[in-house]
């Protein structure tokens, strides 16, 4: 539960949530951070953007290691702490707890194979699975029933499985609640979605989905999924449906909230989204969002590690081809052991094969260049998507050229 009483002498007791996966664990970390922040707690927050407490900044960098959660646990102004777990923090140092209240893993997909003795998505998921086995007893393990990785460590909790879903219809959620399992789903009432809440045969509806300003109007799925868990985390916490939703609906998930993730602006009369995206799974999530926009043409902006495998490069490449309307291929400063233009080309090449003709592929190394490029082939009304790798200096640059603070809210 969210308020332990702790007695005059005995150590303070700081309820923790620790949250993991492949993607979007940053977003739904800071969701949850927000929620609980709403009930008057001060939260101390690890990302791989900073650390925080009580919503203000106090370190700066990739701070989601156990070394950073340990400081944070230390502070004394922290009443509940919210911690990204990474991969690399677990793989280097383990856990800075020995359990959690709340544990969430978001889900498991390919990225950072072939680095660090993690050669399979059954060995990545081994690594993330520390953290369901953390949680204590009376805990709350909150897992995605619809990655079969992230589902199947519901046999590895010692805590109440907590599943979350898109789909109401999953048929891991289906068997877990007829057994009396609790579960958070996406749920179509009348013409809308809104986020659930399933406790046996009673069901509490908790906020569209919709009025949640960081799924932009619903269609950003992606954030719509990192809300179903942060609900999930809230409520094994003891923090109620109503204060939930209400919460959601002041999480705007602009740049100064998520900084390189699921950002929108118009630039130009173009809609733009800047987004970390850097593996194929991140990419299907904002292709999905390209297809719900429904805008007359897209133009991405692309990159990704030098340090990837062969065959994820071409993966990535071949799902832009595939999304965008045209695509500009760039290329990160740090290449991570490549040759210059070496990532860059083998997108490329994975980009036409997918069938994109090669007058909608241009390849601009520097990042900069290649979103201003990306601006000026597109039209008024297009959808530019930039995945960015330095996302401060894209959003800079962004906001130069359409002389902006902060990011305009979505037509709906």
């Amino acid at each position: 539960m969210i308020d332990p009483e702790t007695q005059p002498g005995e150590p303070k007791r700081v309820p923790i949530v620790a949250v993991t996966g492949t993607n979007g664990k940053t977003t739904t970390a800071r969701m949850i951070a927000h929620v609980v922040q709403a009930t008057g707690r001060v939260v101390g927050l690890t990302t791989s953007d900073g650390s925080y407490v009580g919503g203000v900044r106090i370190a700066s960098g990739d701070m989601a290691g156990p070394r950073s959660a340990r400081e944070m646990l230390d502070d004394p102004r922290v009443e509940v702490a919210v911690l990204e777990t990474a991969r690399g923090g677990i793989l280097r140092a383990g856990l800075a707890f020995d359990h959690s209240d709340v544990g969430v893993v978001t889900n498991v997909a390919a990225d950072h194979l072939g680095l660090k003795g993690v050669e399979t998505l059954a060995d990545l998921a081994r690594v993330k699975a520390r953290v369901a086995a953390a949680v204590a007893p009376n805990g709350t393990c909150v897992l995605n029933a619809e990655n079969p990785w992230t589902a199947a460590m519901a046999r590895e909790t010692a805590g109440a499985v907590f599943f979350f879903a898109l789909d109401e219809r999953n048929p891991t959620v289906r068997v877990h609640v007829e057994a009396g399992g609790r579960a958070i789903v996406l749920r179509q009432t009348g013409e809308r979605e809104a986020i659930t809440l399933l406790d046996g045969d009673a069901a509490a509806g908790i906020v569209p989905a919709d009025e949640i300003p960081a799924t932009l109007g619903g269609r950003a799925q992606a954030n719509v999924a990192n809300a179903l868990a942060a609900a999930g985390a809230a409520i094994g916490l003891g923090i109620g449906p109503a204060a939930i939703g209400a919460a959601l609906r002041g999480f705007a998930g602009g740049f100064g909230q998520t900084p390189g993730r699921f950002n929108y602006a118009t630039v130009d009369g173009r809609q733009v989204l800047l987004d970390y995206a850097h593996n194929p799974h991140g990419l299907a999530e904002v292709a999905e969002f390209v297809r719900r926009t429904g805008a007359p043409s897209s133009v991405g902006v692309i990159g990704i590690a030098g340090d990837r495998r062969d065959e994820d490069i071409r993966a990535f490449g071949e799902l832009a081809g595939r999304t965008f309307t045209r695509v500009v291929v760039r290329e990160h400063d740090d290449l991570r052991g490549r040759a210059p233009g070496e990532a860059a080309g083998l997108l490329r090449a994975a980009v036409l094969a997918a069938g994109l003709p090669q007058d909608r592929v241009a390849e601009v190394l520097d990042e900069t260049e290649a979103i201003h490029a990306a601006l000026d082939w597109s039209a008024p009304g297009d959808l530019v998507i930039v995945l960015a790798y330095h996302p401060e200096q894209a959003w800079e640059t962004l906001a130069r050229r359409a002389g902006f603070a902060e990011p305009a809210e979505p037509a709906a």
